[in-house]
């Protein structure tokens, strides 16, 4: 196990944590790292759109890596307002 860490914050996100992290049964420490653990990084979604293209018989263009650009945009626009 990695070394603990702190995170500064306010004691609003903290308080929401902790509500998560009980009706979850977990503890804000394992909440978060579910949390990160299920969002790529740019790298990792250039990765896996490149490997996906790659799988599909796509040429890996800039009109591709534009359009999932885009898609990755929208798809986290949505989850804005779900929130």
């Amino acid at each position: 196990m990695s070394k603990p860490t702190s995170i500064k914050t306010s004691e609003e996100v903290r308080d929401r944590l902790r509500r998560l992290a009980e009706e979850r049964g977990t503890t804000i420490t394992d909440l978060i790292a579910e949390l990160a653990a299920k969002e790529f990084t740019a790298a990792e979604r250039e990765q896996r759109a490149a490997e996906a293209a790659r799988e599909l018989g796509v040429a890996y263009t800039e009109q591709v890596q534009q359009a999932g650009q885009d898609a990755w945009a929208k798809i986290r626009a949505h989850q804005g307002r779900a929130a």
